[in-house]
């Protein structure tokens, strides 16, 4: 008997009763239908914060371990699980497989199935390597989103452009472009936030380009910009909740923003079910969900900063010899050294950045490795100064380090969302919570693979060995 075809959409943290309230209201009509089609399910996450992190959680869908197992507490770790990854297992099993953005992703050496790693990604190579311009371009736009400009040259667009215009670049991105680009000269920049929702039509031309081509039995989908927008916009979609009330101004730009994301998604879901077709299951899943963020309102909010120069900054801590800067989220970066002395020597210089008599720097040593943030997060006055103890050097906090624009009103929540779309379209609402970890099993149950002995977890029942077309 062929295999059977799975395609997992991964929509980062969409939240269980937002997608009821907006679908109810009827402007998600293809989540709606999908919804109608699909064994309905809550799943809950088994950490709770600080671990209630999406790159903690997707590692527990992929390889079906919890945090007590995989222990990689940051992005940009993955790599280091030693557990193998549910492409892993199908890739060993002879099934093609194309992983196309998922967070925080290992491959097994031997691993010979396609991938796209996410964009803050600096220790996964996509395969096949022409994958690269995309991968790059991506990366860029994603770490660099805080800026007014993205650092990229007429050299690296027109590399990207060559790369699309033949991996997939559909009409309708095209005109979307178009637009979005029309509404920002039209705006004067204030609607540039949703070049996010470009990007993922833009990862879907290639995730359509590769499907066709390849016809894989298990792939992967992505995004993340949704939830970007929760995190924060939830103050604009509902004032009433928090103290800090965003400005009249704020209210015009963002006040739909987090509905925008829901629909551009619906959007997404849209163009996926017509290309799975009927014989194709579709899983689509949260992994988590977010909730209002209430708790810096009696402090004006949470804000933060990032550095504007990484290397500057470095460099003015005192930090001498080589070492590469990888941004990740927000005001996140790794920076990793040749080596575990020199890395444990600059950790030291970092910390003793203060601004206010406050830490500046937050810094996790992983051996060569230093996983950063500023960890100032209140409103601070634009002459505060940033000084070192070690260099006994002082300058203004802002010289060195910018202020990302929002504040934060939306954090994680343990439930997430988990549809399962078979080929007979049965449906059925399950009133039990799914534990993350159940996930892996159950979707190479489907492939009739047992699950390695890493993946304890007994597999979500009712979905073994689906039968292909």
């Amino acid at each position: 008997m062929p295999a059977p075809s799975v395609i997992l959409i991964e929509f980062n943290e969409l939240s269980p009763s937002l997608m009821q309230q907006f679908m109810a209201r009827g402007v998600l009509p293809n989540f709606r239908r999908f919804h109608d089609e699909a064994n309905v399910y809550v799943t809950e996450a088994k950490e709770r914060a600080p671990y209630l992190e999406p790159w903690i959680q997707w590692i527990t869908v992929h390889n079906g371990i919890n945090y007590e197992d995989h222990k990689q507490l940051n992005l940009d770790e993955g790599h280091h699980v030693t557990q193998p990854a549910l492409w892993d297992v199908l890739s060993d099993a002879g099934l093609r497989t194309w992983v196309c953005g998922s967070m925080n992703p290992r491959v097994s050496p031997g691993y010979k199935g396609a991938i796209l790693p996410d964009p803050w990604s600096t220790h996964v190579e996509p395969q096949p390597a022409e994958l690269r311009p995309f991968f790059e371009f991506i990366q860029r736009n994603v770490q660099e989103h805080t800026r007014d400009r993205v650092p990229l040259g007429a050299k690296e667009y027109a590399r990207f452009v060559h790369f699309m215009v033949r991996h997939g670049l559909s009409r309708s991105t095209a005109l979307a472009i178009a637009k979005q680009l029309a509404s920002e000269k039209r705006t004067k920049g204030k609607t540039r936030w949703q070049r996010a929702t470009i990007l993922d039509r833009l990862q879907l031309d290639v995730f359509r380009h590769y499907w066709q081509k390849e016809r894989p039995h298990f792939a992967t989908y992505f995004s993340n910009s949704t939830a970007h927008f929760q995190h924060m916009h939830w103050r604009n979609m509902a004032p009433h909740l928090f103290k800090v009330a965003p400005t009249a101004e704020e209210q015009a730009q963002y006040k739909d923003a987090i509905e925008y994301g829901y629909r551009s998604m619906d959007a997404l879901v849209g163009e996926l079910l017509k290309l799975a077709g009927r014989d194709t299951t579709l899983v689509f899943l949260t992994a988590l969900s977010q909730q209002p963020y209430l708790l810096f309102e009696d402090q004006g909010g949470k804000v933060a900063y990032r550095p504007k120069d990484f290397e500057k900054l470095i460099r003015w801590a005192g930090v001498e010899g080589d070492f590469t800067v990888a941004p990740v989220m927000t005001h996140y970066f790794h920076v990793t050294f040749a080596d575990e002395r020199t890395a444990t020597a600059a950790a030291e210089k970092l910390r003793a950045l203060s601004a206010n008599g406050t830490q500046v720097l937050n810094v996790e040593p992983k051996g060569s490795d230093l996983f950063c943030g500023c960890k100032i997060y209140n409103t601070l006055d634009p002459s505060v100064r940033i000084e070192s103890t070690v260099t006994k050097a002082t300058t203004g906090f802002f010289d060195l380090l910018y202020r990302i624009e929002g504040i934060k009103s939306g954090m994680h929540h343990p439930d997430g969302i988990l549809w399962v779309r078979t080929p007979d379209l049965r449906h059925r609402v399950h009133s039990d919570k799914v534990p993350l970890e159940q996930v892996a099993p159950m979707i190479l149950g489907m492939f009739s693979i047992q699950p390695p002995a890493t993946m304890r977890a007994k597999p979500l029942d009712g979905f073994g060995a689906l039968a292909a077309s």
